[in-house]
């Protein structure tokens, strides 16, 4: 079939064409941005922590005396670990999920000229990282001498685990083990590396650095108190976690329990990506509705076409044009006017994604989203067109004779 006549048609019909095309247009463009966005964020939904989360519950408390922070943890690990089920309980600065504790930026030599990014450190007492189920994966665990009372935030001179996401990106090829770096006007030194250590509060534009983060062995006291990961079996956390928190009004009566700190990882973690799923939610709710209602104008401007060239569809049908014909024909007319409106409507969508980027910081659009797009669209255009197509297709050549 020539396209020239459907092209002829088509010019005929302007206003309605270009209308039909801008909706595919817009369509396309949401559609491609959208489904980034929400892969994005199942993508973060996904990320691995790096600890046991179903064996792990937070407890915090606050309203106590700095001053008294040492006689708090003593009180505080003796009587967590006195609950039945509980397998250890360990002071920690915050866990995957939880407030966020300390962020810095380092740098790879002591002068600060080459920066080593922004990253996140966590501090806890002897025993932390064997609770929270962190995997080594190069070097050792820290010893007892590695555990230093503070001196501020850190304590002096650290030796510290790094995740492997940190140690390809500080020294990429290279063995980390010994490795230094500064920040804080300290001194960093690795002695080990671990699979993964996920930041406590991933940000939209935290993704590639979202395992970039620091485990610092610390003496519990002074700004390192008031916070507890307790460890059980994945089948009685949820038990121990309610006896805990009870438990906090026997063991310190003087402070107060933040419960909405306190809870078991996995439950901060479903807290944690609440906007997440809803963002995404909200999204694929625009996508069908969008799809839907472009599905709708397809439909409505085909069937409006059949009606208007009943007439002419009839001629053809007598000149000798089969059912097939005619459907052919409604089908490339479809095809042509999408495909149009595709052409705009990814220039649209790298359009809205660089505003986006510059705007919101949100991560570049892959551009393979494009073409599943424009193929998504085509589909939808194809079917439906089809059924006014069939329609037109079933008019009879009889039709041609009826008003001569």
């Amino acid at each position: 079939m020539q396209i020239q006549p459907i092209l002829a048609a088509l010019r005929k019909h302007r206003l309605a064409t270009i209308l039909i095309a801008l909706e595919i247009a817009l369509a396309c463009a949401v559609l491609c941005n959208a489904t980034s966005m929400i892969a994005g964020r199942i993508a973060a939904m996904r990320m691995v922590s790096g600890v046991d989360e179903s064996a792990l519950g937070n407890i915090a408390v606050t309203g106590f005396d700095p001053a008294q922070a040492n006689d708090l943890n003593a009180r505080m690990l003796t009587g967590l670990r006195a609950i039945p089920g509980v397998q250890d309980a360990n002071v920690v600065s915050s866990v995957p999920f939880g407030p966020q504790w300390g962020v810095a930026g380092i740098s790879l030599d002591q002068a600060g000229k080459r920066s080593g990014g922004v990253i996140e450190f966590y501090e806890g007492g002897p025993g932390t990282p064997q609770a929270l189920g962190l995997r080594l994966v190069a070097g050792h665990m820290p010893g007892a001498d590695d555990y230093q009372p503070l001196q501020g935030y850190m304590p002096p001179n650290p030796r510290v685990l790094i995740t492997r996401t940190l140690a390809e990106h500080l020294w990429p090829g290279e063995n980390p083990l010994g490795k230094e770096f500064w920040g804080m006007n300290i001194t960093f030194r690795v002695i080990g590396v671990v699979e993964h250590l996920m930041v406590s509060q991933y940000t939209e534009t935290g993704v590639r650095g979202a395992d970039w983060s620091v485990f610092v062995p610390a003496a519990p006291g002074g700004m390192l108190s008031g916070n507890y990961v307790v460890r059980a079996d994945p089948q009685n956390i949820d038990r121990v976690m309610t006896e805990a928190k009870a438990a906090v009004r026997t063991i310190a009566p003087d402070v107060v329990l933040d419960h909405d700190t306190s809870r078991t990882v996995g439950e901060l973690r479903h807290a944690f990506f609440k906007t997440d799923r809803a963002m995404a939610g909200i999204l694929l709710g625009v996508i069908a509705a969008l799809l839907l209602v472009t599905a709708l104008g397809i439909v409505g401007l085909a069937s409006f076409w059949v009606a208007q060239r009943r007439k002419q569809i009839g001629i053809r049908r007598a000149l000798g044009a089969t059912r097939a014909d005619i459907l052919r024909y409604f089908q490339i007319e479809n095809f042509l006017i999408v495909t149009f409106g595709i052409v705009l409507g990814i220039v649209l969508a790298v359009g809205i994604n660089l505003s986006l980027m510059k705007l919101f910081e949100v991560p570049r659009l892959p551009y393979w989203y494009l073409p599943i797009g424009a193929l998504v669209l085509w589909l939808l255009g194809q079917l439906a067109v089809l059924a006014p197509a069939l329609r037109a297709a079933a008019v009879p050549p009889v039709v041609a004779t009826r008003s001569v």
